[in-house]
C-alpha cells in the first residue's frame, strides 16, 4: 500500500475538497439563465397584485406590499429591452435586497439552487466583446448551460430606486 507523502499531501488533498462554493438562484428570462447570490435573496412570491406608479419607466410595474414594507417591483425582461412577457403559472417575483432596500423582480421562471466553485465562475470581462457587462458580476458554467449572474448593485443602482 502506498501513502501520500506528510503533511503537505494531506494539505493539499484538504484543499481540493474544501473548494469555496457560492450558491446562487438561477431563473429563467425566455430562453435565457440568469442567476442572483442566494444571500440576496429575501423570499420569492408568486405574481400578486402591483400597484402601478404614474409616469414610472415601463420596466417599473409599480409597487407591493411586503408585510408592510413598500417594494418597488421591476420586469427584468423588460428592463432588458427583451419585450414584455405574458405572465403565467410560473412566473414570479423575486424580492432581493439592495443595500438596505428591498426590490421585487419579476421572472419567467425559476430554475434551480445552484452551488458553484468559484473556478467555475468566470469574470464577465472574459466575453471579450464591445457589450454592456456592467450589469453582470459573472458567467457560470453549468454543464452545457451559460449562466449570466447579475450584479444587482448596478442593476438596481440608486437613481432606479429612487424612480419608483
Amino acid at each position: 500500500m502506498i501513502q501520500a507523502a506528510g503533511p503537505a499531501a494531506k494539505f493539499a488533498a484538504a484543499a481540493v475538497a474544501t473548494e469555496l462554493t457560492q450558491q446562487f438562484l438561477a431563473f429563467k428570462l425566455g430562453t435565457e439563465h440568469f442567476a442572483v447570490e442566494i444571500l440576496r435573496v429575501l423570499e420569492i412570491r408568486e405574481l400578486s397584485p402591483i400597484t402601478p406608479i404614474p409616469n414610472a419607466p415601463s420596466y417599473v410595474k409599480g409597487v407591493m406590499n411586503l408585510r408592510g414594507t413598500i417594494v418597488p417591483v421591476i420586469d427584468l425582461r423588460m428592463r432588458f429591452g427583451a419585450g414584455e412577457a405574458t405572465y403565467n403559472d410560473f412566473t414570479v417575483i423575486i424580492v432581493v435586497s439592495c443595500g438596505s432596500r428591498y426590490v421585487g423582480l419579476i421572472v419567467d421562471a425559476m430554475s434551480d439552487v445552484l452551488e458553484v466553485r468559484s473556478s467555475d465562475i468566470a469574470p464577465p470581462s472574459d466575453l471579450s466583446l464591445q457589450v454592456d457587462v456592467m450589469n453582470l458580476a459573472g458567467i457560470i458554467r453549468n454543464n452545457d448551460d451559460i449562466i449570466l449572474v447579475l450584479n444587482l448593485d448596478k442593476l438596481l443602482s440608486f437613481e432606479l430606486v429612487a424612480e419608483s
